[in-house]
């Protein structure tokens, strides 16, 4: 709840400091005195628009602190907690502070911590619920009867549970949509695709193979020349009948071997001359064998000069080197299975969507019943509530109507409509087309105090809610709100004495001049002062002895 709220420089307030108690406190003051400073304060500190028309005329800047006490594990707490912005000193206390200068520049703080107007605003409805003079005039609204409605059903996770199926039922819409639109394209490239695996799986060119075929292509060229060389070659070494080497070597072997034994300097020599002759034995058998192996089969030259061919012209078609035909042929086999499977999808998807579908319509159609279930205890107590505000014959109806073929949003398929009879025999018809201005303030005043107590925000504020209420009604107001401040901190604006003698503390706004600058106070009333207050409410400026008798019978009565 609010404990304290500081102010400097705001609009007509030069210093206020003011502490807050549970319960209800009613802020009462003559007309024009800024009995809503109060809220237009908080209201900033809570993330509301600043504007350099605020800092007082006199001063360079303004600047608002207001002091929260949380209760454990509140949603307040944990959201600081979560944002890394709790005091771990004192977790049970929240600080928010903001700044606007002269320029109309604005800083934030929670807890001394910098923060944005985003995260101001987040946190602000976990701690103040902000009721406005003007709220009635939104009750005429489709959107905000339904948004009363929910927040009277607490049915949080629910909401959300119908937002996330309508958001995955739109995804797959979309991307069923998407994926027809690109179809005949897609389609048009599968064609172009498979014809082309199917060209390249029949040339079947493997890895490596094409760098094979220009070797042996090389090679059947000159096979010729190659069988002719080698020929030469094994008889010069070995096979020749005169002086080839084989015969040359063992020739000068034989010499020297003679001579060792005259010169062991010659052993080396030796050596390297039989070595010699083993290799030269050794690559006579290779050309040898070389030679046999050559193939002079003009057909085999022909089939690699035509696979050659092929895979330079298949290469050429594709724009790319016929060593990379392998290659290309395994990424456009990856790309047809890709493209088969977008249809094998897309032929799928419908069964998807109409599965998303029916998920979102079962939820929806429970979030209904839970709507219908709240909006008759709903009717109920704003019925009662009516009678009590002088509407002895008021009636009132939460209408919802659940279509399952309407089309479908993330706040579910129901039209919500607020409807009202307030004379006997009058038909239920809309509250806007029914209700005159002074019966609708009533009965929002009615809506705002029963929603109110089914929130879990620790601080409620109302801001002249009771405009067009007096006499016995406005004591009925008086007690509707003291017994919402058993559950919750109530602060009160009114203009009304039995509203007022009904809080539990009362705090008086005043305006003074110099004739030069203005001023506004806002004091906590001890009991003598509140009925001072009370009596100049009840009478007018001339405070009489009659109507402080009568300030100190309401106050009895209304305690």
């Amino acid at each position: 709840m609010l404990v304290h709220l500081q102010v400097r420089n705001l609009a007509v307030v030069k210093q206020l400091s003011i502490d807050f108690q549970a319960g209800m406190t009613a802020i009462t003051g003559e007309t024009g005195a800024g009995k809503s400073i109060a809220l237009d304060a908080l209201g900033l500190c809570l993330g509301d628009r600043a504007d350099s028309d605020l800092v007082r005329s006199d001063a360079d800047k303004a600047e608002v602190i207001a002091s929260f006490q949380l209760s454990a594990n509140s949603p307040a707490q944990q959201w600081l907690e979560q944002q890394e912005l709790l005091d771990e000193d004192e977790p049970e206390h929240c600080v928010l502070r903001r700044l606007v200068t002269r320029e109309g520049r604005s800083k934030g703080w929670i807890n001394g911590y910098p923060v944005n107007l985003a995260q101001l605003k987040q946190l602000a409805p976990l701690l103040v619920n902000i009721h406005g003079q003007h709220e009635h005039q939104l009750l005429t609204r489709p959107e905000h009867q339904l948004l009363l409605l929910d927040s009277y059903a607490r049915h949080q996770t629910l909401l959300q549970d119908v937002a996330a199926a309508y958001q995955h039922w739109y995804q797959l819409r979309k991307q069923q949509k998407l994926g027809l639109q690109q179809q005949e394209e897609r389609q048009s490239r599968m064609q172009l695709v498979r014809y082309q695996v199917e060209e390249l799986e029949q040339f079947a060119l493997r890895e490596g193979e094409y760098e094979e075929l220009e070797q042996q292509h090389k090679r059947l060229s000159n096979s010729s020349a190659l069988q002719e060389d080698s020929q030469f070659a094994l008889n010069a070494l070995y096979e020749g009948e005169h002086n080839n080497a084989y015969s040359l070597v063992q020739a000068a072997l034989q010499r020297l071997e003679q001579q060792v034994g005259n010169d062991s300097a010659l052993e080396p020599l030796v050596k390297l001359l039989s070595e010699a002759s083993v290799q030269i034995e050794e690559a006579a058998r290779e050309l040898r064998h070389y030679s046999d192996a050559i193939d002079l089969d003009e057909s085999s030259l022909v089939a690699a000069e035509q696979r050659v061919t092929q895979a330079i012209q298949l290469a050429r078609k594709h724009q790319l080197e016929p060593q990379a035909l392998p290659q290309l042929q395994q990424q456009l086999t990856a790309e047809l299975e890709a493209l088969m499977a977008t249809e094998t999808e897309l032929a799928a998807s419908d069964e998807a969507v109409q599965a998303a579908a029916k998920t979102y319509r079962a939820t929806a159609k429970k979030l209904s019943q839970q709507r219908q279930q709240a909006a008759q205890e709903l009717s109920e107590q704003i019925s009662a509530s009516m009678r009590g505000l002088n509407m002895p014959h008021g009636r009132f109806v939460v209408a919802v109507e659940h279509d399952e073929k309407a089309p479908a949003t993330k706040l579910g398929t129901d039209q919500i409509s607020f409807q009202v009879t307030t004379n006997p025999g009058q038909p239920l018809q809309s509250l806007a087309k029914v209700a005159s201005g002074g019966e609708l303030s009533r009965i929002s005043l009615a809506i705002q105090v029963i929603t109110a107590a089914q929130m879990t925000t620790p601080t409620l504020m109302f801001d002249e809610v009771d405009v067009g209420v007096s006499g016995a009604t406005a004591a009925t107001v008086g007690k509707l709100l003291r017994q919402l401040g058993q559950a919750a901190q109530v602060i009160c604006v009114t203009h009304l004495p039995q509203v007022a003698a009904h809080a539990h503390q009362q705090m008086q706004v005043e305006k003074t001049t110099d004739g030069e600058t203005t001023e506004t106070r806002m004091t906590a009333l001890d009991h003598d002062n509140r009925v001072i207050e009370l009596a100049r409410l009840l009478g007018g400026d001339k405070v009489t002895d009659t109507a402080k008798a009568n300030a100190r019978e309401l106050l009895a009565t209304a305690s």
